[in-house]
């Protein structure tokens, strides 16, 4: 029995990009590009005739932003959408941006190779169309509208710096892996946790350039320290370290305190960075010292890992079904017997907080 294709809409102003995007999603079998538009406008007039399943998403483009595309999908029919952008700064804000509004996933804009983009980088674009095919929007939109604005935070100078104290405290860490809806899902959990919880260490799968921006925006919405994670960083309590898009992250042992290595090598699960690749170091150096989540995601990235983490002793947890945007990672890991609890996404921070407390 054949299944049913995803239905995908691509929205750029670039008629070059519409076509290598055309060409690349239609190397799937699972796939069928219905059409592609040069901007909004004319995407949301064959919209209305015949909706899509996911919309793959510019976000600079005349007439209509794509943030304010997105935006307008969201409050009339609210349907996944990958953004599609430029690797720049400027590229990655807004990025950010439209995740922060309910896009589902980012793949990296094709640049002037658009055959090495064809060969090579096609596997991204076509997994992201695939997790936002498999991402249930309630849930999504409910996320989105829990996580907490910008405005309303303070600014980085009032932030107290971690004293030596809480540096010198570092026999626990805390280790996350998440995909599709992590960003959001990430955001809910980080914002709740005060100075005083364990040093915690995240990949989050994301091309390069886009995880120093949302470690950036991160730092600035939380209690907590969030950056992303260099070769020699140390693991504290009060800091969260997020892997480089890109890079593989793994923690090590120097003396009595954690440091991360960030390092180039293979992709892993097809992920750099790689969920697992981080797990199984944090089984190697900390053990039963550690405390491993699982979150929303596609794929089985981390729940091997996670199973390495539980076997010499750490705790571990999973996001629960209910409130995942994609039961994708954590349902591997739960099969494999990974995971010693599932938690809604609410209760993960207090579940950190629990831990950091243990004798």
């Amino acid at each position: 029995m054949q299944t049913k294709k995803i239905r995908t809409l691509i929205v750029d102003d670039s008629a070059v990009v519409r076509q290598v995007l055309t060409q690349t999603l239609e190397k799937s079998d699972s796939i069928d590009v219905i059409g592609s538009a040069s901007d909004p406008i004319f995407a949301m007039a064959r919209m209305n005739q015949d909706w899509p399943d996911v919309v793959v998403l510019d976000v600079e483009m005349p007439r209509m932003d794509g943030i304010t595309f997105l935006k307008q999908i969201m409050s009339v029919r609210p349907t996944p959408v990958v953004i599609c952008s430029t690797l720049t700064e400027k590229g990655a804000e807004t990025t950010l941006q439209a995740l922060a509004a309910g896009a589902v996933g980012i793949v990296t804009k094709p640049k002037a190779g658009l055959k090495t983009f064809l060969e090579d980088d096609s596997h991204d674009l076509v997994q992201a169309v695939k997790a936002a095919a498999m991402t249930d929007m309630r849930r999504m939109k409910a996320m989105t509208m829990a996580v907490r604005p910008l405005a309303k935070h303070h600014d980085d100078a009032a932030k107290p710096a971690p004293t030596h104290a809480m540096a010198s405290t570092t026999d626990r860490l805390v280790a996350i892996g998440t995909s599709t809806g992590g960003t959001q899902a990430l955001e809910v959990v980080l914002t709740q946790l005060s100075r005083v919880s364990p040093g915690i260490v995240i990949v989050q799968h994301m091309p390069e350039k886009f995880t120093a921006a949302f470690a950036s925006r991160l730092d600035k919405l939380c209690q907590i320290e969030v950056k992303e994670a260099i070769s020699g960083d140390r693991v504290i309590p009060g800091r969260a370290l997020i892997a480089p898009g890109g890079k593989h992250m793994s923690i090590a042992r120097s003396g009595a305190q954690y440091v991360v290595e960030v390092q180039d090598g293979p992709l892993v699960n097809r992920h750099r960075p790689s969920v697992d690749v981080l797990f199984r170091s944090v089984a190697k150096w900390a053990g039963k010292n550690a405390y491993g989540i699982i979150m929303t995601g596609m794929g089985d990235d981390g729940a091997r890992g996670l199973k390495e983490m539980h076997a010499v002793g750490a705790q571990t947890a999973s996001q629960d079904e209910n409130t995942c945007v994609v039961y994708g990672m954590p349902k591997e890991a739960v099969k494999l017997g990974a995971v010693q609890h599932e938690i809604p996404l609410q209760a993960i921070a207090g579940s950190i907080e629990r831990y950091g407390q243990q004798a």
